[in-house]
Protein backbone atom coordinates (compact mmCIF):
# COMPACT_ATOMS: atom_id res chain seq x y z
CA UNK A 1 0.00 0.00 0.00
CA UNK A 2 1.63 3.32 1.18
CA UNK A 3 3.22 3.02 4.69
CA UNK A 4 6.17 0.75 3.24
CA UNK A 5 6.73 3.60 1.07
CA UNK A 6 7.12 6.55 3.54
CA UNK A 7 7.68 5.41 7.19
CA UNK A 8 10.96 4.01 8.75
CA UNK A 9 11.64 2.49 11.81
CA UNK A 10 13.60 6.15 12.92
CA UNK A 11 9.85 7.92 11.89
CA UNK A 12 7.61 5.57 14.76
CA UNK A 13 7.11 6.39 18.12
CA UNK A 14 5.23 4.39 20.46
CA UNK A 15 3.95 5.85 23.78
CA UNK A 16 4.95 9.75 23.05
CA UNK A 17 4.45 12.27 25.09
CA UNK A 18 2.11 15.08 24.91
CA UNK A 19 -0.25 16.38 27.61
CA UNK A 20 -1.49 18.73 24.32
CA UNK A 21 -2.25 19.20 20.85
CA UNK A 22 0.24 22.06 20.61
CA UNK A 23 2.53 20.05 22.85
CA UNK A 24 2.16 16.41 21.03
CA UNK A 25 2.86 18.34 17.97
CA UNK A 26 6.08 19.90 19.23
CA UNK A 27 7.81 16.39 20.76
CA UNK A 28 6.53 15.36 17.04
CA UNK A 29 8.59 17.87 15.25
CA UNK A 30 12.05 17.35 18.12
CA UNK A 31 11.60 13.31 16.86
CA UNK A 32 11.00 14.28 13.25
CA UNK A 33 14.47 16.48 13.51
CA UNK A 34 16.22 13.76 14.93
CA UNK A 35 16.05 11.57 11.84
CA UNK A 36 15.52 13.96 9.20
CA UNK A 37 18.01 16.92 10.23
CA UNK A 38 17.54 18.87 7.29
CA UNK A 39 13.88 19.61 8.58
CA UNK A 40 14.05 22.33 11.35
CA UNK A 41 12.38 21.52 14.70
CA UNK A 42 11.14 24.98 15.03
CA UNK A 43 9.83 25.35 11.65
CA UNK A 44 8.03 21.97 10.79
CA UNK A 45 5.79 22.47 14.22
CA UNK A 46 4.92 26.27 13.26
CA UNK A 47 3.72 24.26 9.87
CA UNK A 48 1.97 21.97 11.53
CA UNK A 49 0.27 24.48 13.92
CA UNK A 50 -0.61 26.44 11.27
CA UNK A 51 -2.23 23.93 9.41
CA UNK A 52 -4.11 22.85 12.31
CA UNK A 53 -5.63 26.14 12.85
CA UNK A 54 -7.00 25.63 9.35
CA UNK A 55 -9.05 23.09 10.54
CA UNK A 56 -8.24 20.16 12.49
CA UNK A 57 -6.83 16.64 10.65
CA UNK A 58 -8.72 14.41 12.96
CA UNK A 59 -10.45 12.07 11.37
CA UNK A 60 -12.66 10.53 14.36
CA UNK A 61 -11.59 7.28 16.13
CA UNK A 62 -8.44 8.17 18.12
CA UNK A 63 -6.70 9.42 14.50
CA UNK A 64 -5.34 12.06 13.16
CA UNK A 65 -3.46 12.68 10.31
CA UNK A 66 -1.28 16.10 10.46
CA UNK A 67 0.11 17.43 7.38
CA UNK A 68 1.99 19.75 5.65
CA UNK A 69 4.55 21.04 3.05
CA UNK A 70 8.16 21.52 3.52
CA UNK A 71 10.80 22.88 1.19
CA UNK A 72 13.52 20.80 2.79
CA UNK A 73 11.92 17.20 1.74
CA UNK A 74 12.31 15.67 -1.83
CA UNK A 75 9.60 12.66 -1.34
CA UNK A 76 7.17 12.30 1.39
CA UNK A 77 7.79 11.47 5.15
CA UNK A 78 5.67 9.61 7.03
CA UNK A 79 6.02 9.89 10.89
CA UNK A 80 4.12 7.15 13.06
CA UNK A 81 2.94 7.79 16.40
CA UNK A 82 1.32 6.40 19.17
CA UNK A 83 0.91 8.57 22.56
CA UNK A 84 0.64 7.61 26.26
CA UNK A 85 -2.55 9.41 26.37
CA UNK A 86 -4.98 10.35 24.35
CA UNK A 87 -5.53 13.72 24.02
CA UNK A 88 -8.13 16.95 22.32
CA UNK A 89 -7.45 17.20 18.89
CA UNK A 90 -11.02 18.92 18.33
CA UNK A 91 -11.70 15.73 16.41
CA UNK A 92 -15.31 15.42 14.64
CA UNK A 93 -16.19 12.37 16.62
CA UNK A 94 -15.03 14.19 19.61
CA UNK A 95 -13.06 11.56 20.60
CA UNK A 96 -9.38 11.68 22.13
CA UNK A 97 -6.95 11.19 19.39
CA UNK A 98 -4.05 8.61 20.56
CA UNK A 99 -2.64 7.68 16.60
CA UNK A 100 -1.16 9.94 14.39
CA UNK A 101 0.27 9.83 11.27
CA UNK A 102 2.16 12.73 10.28
CA UNK A 103 2.80 13.22 6.47
CA UNK A 104 5.41 15.87 5.54
CA UNK A 105 5.22 16.68 1.65
CA UNK A 106 7.87 18.24 -1.06
CA UNK A 107 6.49 21.97 -1.35
CA UNK A 108 5.10 21.26 -4.79
CA UNK A 109 3.56 17.87 -4.11
CA UNK A 110 -0.27 18.78 -4.43
CA UNK A 111 -1.32 15.47 -6.29
CA UNK A 112 0.60 13.28 -4.44
CA UNK A 113 -0.13 15.09 -1.32
CA UNK A 114 -3.80 13.89 -1.58
CA UNK A 115 -3.57 10.85 -2.75
CA UNK A 116 -1.35 9.55 -0.47
CA UNK A 117 -3.89 11.25 2.57
CA UNK A 118 -6.50 9.67 1.39
CA UNK A 119 -5.21 6.03 1.34
CA UNK A 120 -3.81 6.49 4.83
CA UNK A 121 -7.14 7.83 6.27
CA UNK A 122 -8.63 4.80 4.60
CA UNK A 123 -6.04 2.50 6.13
CA UNK A 124 -6.54 3.94 9.30
CA UNK A 125 -10.18 3.55 9.43
CA UNK A 126 -10.16 -0.30 9.31
CA UNK A 127 -10.56 -1.04 12.48
CA UNK A 128 -8.47 -3.77 12.29
CA UNK A 129 -5.28 -1.96 11.72
CA UNK A 130 -5.74 0.76 14.77
CA UNK A 131 -6.23 -2.18 16.96
CA UNK A 132 -3.00 -3.41 15.76
CA UNK A 133 -1.61 -0.33 16.25
CA UNK A 134 -3.10 0.05 19.68
CA UNK A 135 -1.65 -3.25 21.05
CA UNK A 136 1.83 -2.19 20.72
CA UNK A 137 4.47 -1.44 23.13
CA UNK A 138 7.53 0.00 21.71
CA UNK A 139 9.11 1.58 18.72
CA UNK A 140 9.91 -1.73 16.70
CA UNK A 141 6.41 -3.30 17.38
CA UNK A 142 4.49 -0.55 16.22
CA UNK A 143 6.53 -0.36 13.27
CA UNK A 144 5.82 -4.07 13.10
CA UNK A 145 2.39 -3.69 12.95
CA UNK A 146 2.10 -1.14 10.37
CA UNK A 147 4.49 -2.75 8.03
CA UNK A 148 3.07 -5.94 8.42
CA UNK A 149 -0.54 -4.73 8.27
CA UNK A 150 0.43 -2.40 5.23
CA UNK A 151 2.27 -5.61 2.97
CA UNK A 152 -1.41 -7.31 4.01
CA UNK A 153 -3.20 -4.76 2.50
Amino acid sequence: MIIHQILTRDRTLCDAPGSSQKKALENIADFVHSSQPQIDSNELFEKLIAREKLGSTAIGKGIAIPHCRCSKVEETIGCLVKLQHAIDFDAPDSLPVDLLFVLIVPQEATEEHLQTLSQLARLLDQSEFRNELRKSHSNESLFAAAMQFDRAA
